[in-house]
């Protein structure tokens, strides 16, 4: 069997072990794999590489992809979607695997219903994705977070200040809900529930009251009291997915830290992580399972399923339909977010 594998949206840890259990998985199984570069625009444009054992050998230490990424979306191109189905035909390949997120496996599905032979592998540091129980690259990302707030709360406590840490998660606080629990943060704020920000500025004069005389407020980016709505400014420009690009102009970090200093009068400072949170090696639990899908993937090629993705379930990966996974985005219950509000203290 010809494979064909590509990676698209944002980059993850784990997506390099990803693609080297592919290759190896199918070289065992008599297979051929070809890489596209940049995700969907590689299939676009015809950029690929063959990939061997050579080429992939100890790839699962490395972060980012060797395969590249761009956040192209074929149903933004005229006649894109045919034209990458023609494409696939052409190369010979005969069951595409797209390692992607909400966006890129979106794609994945439309092209299954037009008869091509797609199979999904769920990639996001978010952990937003329906059907699975986790994601490759949320527990490196999260890790990241972790040892940040671990940082930030010795220069805090020493300067008897207020850091807010911007995390990221547009729709969905599962970055910030588990790095602020692992690492102490005495607010979390998560797009799921809107927030006052009079009371968090109550809680922290409390907090400095009683002798507490420092604070950690982790904030996903996509968190917001539409009382300070105004304050935050992000670009007007969109990508390929239409999503409105978050990290740039004012963010909400800086105009809670803004609203924060301003309402209490106490030394309050702000932090984005950012791209940090997507960068370096992988974990070993995201090595693993990055390895554990792409073997799966590869199995369920040779039983001639498409339309379907390698989901990790229970402790086992098994295939679900790309349509449960992209159906409806996977957010924070209100039960998690009032587990951690225990914790702040």
């Amino acid at each position: 069997m010809h494979l064909g594998i590509l990676t698209g949206g944002g980059d993850a840890p784990g997506l390099n072990a990803v693609i080297r259990a592919v290759v190896v998985r199918g070289l065992v199984g008599g297979h051929r794999t070809t890489g596209f570069l940049r995700g969907w625009k590689g299939v676009l444009e015809n950029q690929t590489i063959e990939l061997d054992r050579e080429s992939v050998r100890d790839l699962q230490r490395q972060g980012g992809t060797i395969l590249l990424s761009s956040r192209t979306n074929p149903r933004k191109v005229e006649g894109g979607l045919e034209k990458v189905r023609d494409n696939l035909e052409k190369a010979g390949i005969e069951c595409l695997v797209a390692v992607g997120g909400e966006d890129t496996l979106g794609v994945a599905r439309t092209l299954s219903g037009m008869g091509v032979s797609v199979l999904g592998v769920p990639k996001t540091i978010d952990n937003d994705l329906s059907a699975t129980d986790y994601t490759f690259g949320f527990d490196s990302a999260i890790n990241f977070v972790m040892e940040a707030l671990d940082k930030l709360h010795t220069t805090a406590r020493s300067h008897e200040r207020i850091m807010v840490v911007e995390v990221m998660g547009r729709h969905a606080g599962w970055m910030t809900l588990h790095g602020g629990i692992a690492g102490g943060a005495h607010v979390i704020l998560i797009p799921e529930v809107e927030f006052d920000t009079d009371e968090v500025c109550d809680f922290l004069k409390k907090r400095f009251e009683a002798g507490r005389r420092y604070a950690i407020v982790a904030v996903a980016e996509g968190a917001m009291d539409p009382g300070i709505a105004r304050h935050v400014m992000h670009s007007s420009e969109k990508d390929a997915y239409g999503h409105v690009q978050l990290g740039t102009g004012i963010g909400i970090a800086e105009a809670l830290a803004g609203e924060i200093k301003d309402r209490t009068g106490l030394e309050t400072r702000h932090v984005i992580l950012g791209h940090l949170q997507r960068g370096g090696p992988p974990t070993a639990f995201d090595r693993v399972l990055g390895t554990m899908l792409g073997v799966k993937v590869v199995e369920m090629a040779e039983q001639g399923l498409s339309g379907k993705m390698a989901a990790l379930r229970g402790g086992e990966v098994v295939p679900v339909d790309l349509e449960e996974a992209v159906g409806k985005l996977k957010t924070v219950p209100a039960q998690r977010y009032d587990q951690a509000r225990l914790f702040f203290d």
